[in-house]
């Protein structure tokens, strides 16, 4: 009920609000698992993919966030689901797999999940080298990959800012890209790279980023 509510009233308004440029939508398979794989660019991403998604979109969320006391957290927890979030711990290697099954269960049941291959948010505006799980998600399932370019949203929700404001914002979906063909070698490494690199070429040309062949590092972190 409350999943319709946002789709059918919160989405439109928001649609309405900020007037987002959709392009491609129509590339988004109607029926089957899809993986959506976007750059990432601010914090308001996630509610855009899924105002311009045609179907649902599925994406993980911090556990912590769900398990709120009182009315509040409950309410939160029920919101947060509602618009497709699926509970997930992080932190360890552990964590990791597990997000990564709780993405798999998506797709296998038929649904979209949506997935950022840099793992993090730019925050110097270019596109940086994506990680595997996007490759191996896609090869374990056989579902296809839509390339999704994000532009403005970092406009929306500039870095240390806490509400969004009115900008312009675009959203291009791309061709799907399918992967079958490597089904028999799924459990390769390589193939895995190759399959993220195809994906992150693809956002790429939508996204018209400067391009850096390194994972993202946000300050501080270890290189």
């Amino acid at each position: 009920m409350l999943q319709l509510l946002i789709r059918r009233g919160l989405a439109p308004l928001a649609r309405l609000t900020y007037r987002p440029e959709i392009h491609g939508a129509e590339r988004v398979p109607s029926t089957g698992p899809v993986i959506l794989a976007a750059n990432h660019r601010a914090a308001v991403d996630t509610a855009v993919i899924s105002i311009a998604s045609p179907r649902p979109v599925a994406f993980l969320g911090k556990a912590e966030y769900f398990t709120g006391k009182g009315p509040q957290g409950r309410f939160t927890a029920a919101f947060l689901r509602a618009l497709g979030y699926v509970p997930v711990k992080r932190g360890n290697a552990a964590a990791g797999l597990s997000a990564l099954e709780s993405a798999r269960k998506v797709l296998e049941a038929g649904g979209v999940f949506g997935i950022y291959p840099e793992g993090t948010r730019s925050l110097d505006g270019r596109l940086h080298r994506g990680h595997t799980g996007v490759g191996a998600l896609a090869l374990a399932t056989g579902a296809k990959v839509v390339p999704v370019a994000l532009t403005g949203t970092e406009r929306v929700q500039p870095v240390g800012k806490r509400f969004p404001r009115l900008a312009k914002v675009t959203v291009r979906f791309g061709e799907p890209l399918d992967f079958r063909r490597y089904e028999s070698m799924r459990s390769s490494p390589a193939v895995r790279r190759s399959v993220t690199d195809e994906v992150m070429y693809a956002i790429l040309e939508l996204s018209e980023q400067e391009y850096v062949d390194t994972y993202h590092k946000r300050p501080g972190e270890a290189a």
